[in-house]
């Protein structure tokens, strides 16, 4: 007998049919921006495509999002004024809050809002936690905002809040401070595996950034494959509906370990730097645009990844409705 598996490559049909990693639009979430004091949408230079909205705009986009039959967005605020405790954060007229409520009222439940909760964005030091006096993130001091943040959003309509900062005991924090107030069915996403990557550089410009120094030393160190599994474990442990590796390309390895592991949903981000290189490579004609962005959201759901967060959400969609 001759092996031949090239007989379930002979057609696009038995090709689909043979296929062993399938990517829906459902299992696709497109970040956005939305930007305090703005009329109109504002292109991000280094990410051709995506924009700055504003509430207007926001609230057109994610109809759109609805449409294409993606599962859900997830919203960044860029306020106007910050400060050291990132104030805006909980503020309930704050760009954040307020986008969430417009953006609920404008979609429902037919998509799931979800807010990203870290203070980076609201920080004049940019650091995604409250700084101690010699400068470094006081980790308790910063559960404590996040408290009072995990409240703020989901008193805003937020379906799923997004931990995205990084500190030690987070989603345990937030889980209790939901609990307490009432918002028990207010679901948790803990980025339990996120590196300190050179990969978020657009996404600093995408929400005006005021970093100062790097994240190096709550963000995972790229070397690591163990802390990231580690670090899963303990969200979960903590009470996470859902956990996060980010980015998602560069790091398939701790995604499949995460995925192997997981009690709960394992979703990906495909960050900034990661829609950047593509847009820039296709834009100079080195490789084929559509054909580059379905195969990396393909080998991210080949890795693990129950959902992935792409900035092509809603193209993307549009896509594999049309294959």
């Amino acid at each position: 007998m001759r092996v031949r598996p090239r007989r379930l490559r002979t057609t696009p049909a038995m090709r689909a049919l043979a296929s062993e990693t399938r990517v829906a639009a459902a299992q696709l979430v497109l970040p956005m921006f939305v930007r305090e004091g703005i009329r109109e949408a504002a292109p991000i230079g280094s990410m051709p495509g995506v924009v700055q909205h504003s509430l207007d705009s926001l609230r057109r986009a994610v109809v759109e999002a609805a449409e294409a039959g993606v599962g859900g967005v997830m919203l960044f605020g860029v306020p106007e004024e910050k400060d050291a405790i990132g104030s805006g954060a909980t503020d309930p007229d704050g760009i954040l809050n307020v986008a969430t409520r417009a953006v609920v009222e404008e979609v429902g439940d037919a998509i799931v809002v979800q807010t990203d909760l870290c203070l980076d964005e609201f920080t004049d030091h940019g650091h995604c936690g409250v700084l101690a006096a010699d400068g470094s993130i006081d980790n308790d001091a910063t559960l404590e905002r996040y408290r009072d943040m995990g409240i703020a959003q989901a008193a805003s309509g937020s379906h799923l809040l997004g931990l995205s900062g990084m500190m030690d005991g987070q989603v345990a924090a937030v889980r209790d401070a939901l609990d307490a107030n009432d918002f028990d069915r207010v679901a948790i996403l803990g980025y339990a595996a996120k590196y300190a990557s050179a990969f978020y550089g657009p996404f600093r410009e995408a929400v005006d950034s005021s970093l100062v120094g790097d994240r190096r030393s709550y963000q995972l160190d790229p070397a690591n494959r163990r802390e990231g599994l580690r670090e899963a474990l303990l969200d979960i442990d903590e009470g996470a509906d859902v956990v996060m590796v980010k980015p998602a390309g560069t790091y398939l390895d701790v995604l499949a370990d995460v995925a192997a592991a997981s009690t709960v949903p394992v979703w990906a981000y495909q960050v900034s730097g990661e829609y950047a290189m593509i847009e820039a490579a296709a834009a100079n004609g080195w490789i084929d645009r559509r054909r580059s962005v379905l195969e990396s959201l393909t080998s991210i759901a080949r890795a693990g990844a129950d959902v992935t967060l792409t900035y092509w959400a809603v193209e993307a969609a549009e896509w594999l409705r049309e294959r």
